[in-house]
């Protein structure tokens, strides 16, 4: 099954300073080898939103480039709406471009990566899967 993977996991990734390298870092490269990532815009636009440094854009924009946009149609942002509207029945609330992430997600039968536990949440409302690192 492909995933789609969450700005929470890229961000942590991308990290500049030096760190142990952590799990959800070992489970990108894994899927990055297998060739399982889905990449979408807004996650897309998430990562490269408020880098100061052109050069750093730059890079990071073209390292990004090896992953292709999943093309949203127009019943992902109506469906994303829904999950929304369904979600917010039941108290629990998120952000926009999270509804949209479960939505292509689901018309897609998709995996989502994340390390954001809102979708734990979302989850319980919506026939979401979630991927769990093999590591």
């Amino acid at each position: 099954m492909n995933v789609l993977v969450d700005t929470s996991v890229w961000s942590l990734s991308l990290r500049r300073a030096k760190r142990v390298e952590d799990t959800a870092s070992r489970e990108l490269a894994e899927l990055i080898r297998e060739g399982r990532v889905v990449m979408m815009g807004p996650i897309r636009q998430e990562l490269l939103s408020g880098i100061k440094v052109k050069s750093q854009y730059d890079l990071l924009r073209d390292h990004l480039r090896a992953f292709s946009d999943l093309t949203l149609e127009l019943a992902d942002y109506e469906d994303a709406a829904e999950a929304f509207n369904r979600c917010r029945e039941r108290g629990i609330q998120g952000s926009n471009t999270d509804f949209l992430i479960c939505s292509a997600a689901l018309r897609r039968a998709l995996a989502v990566y994340t390390t954001d536990h809102d979708f734990l949440q979302y989850g319980k409302v919506l026939e979401l899967e979630l991927h769990e690192p093999r590591v």
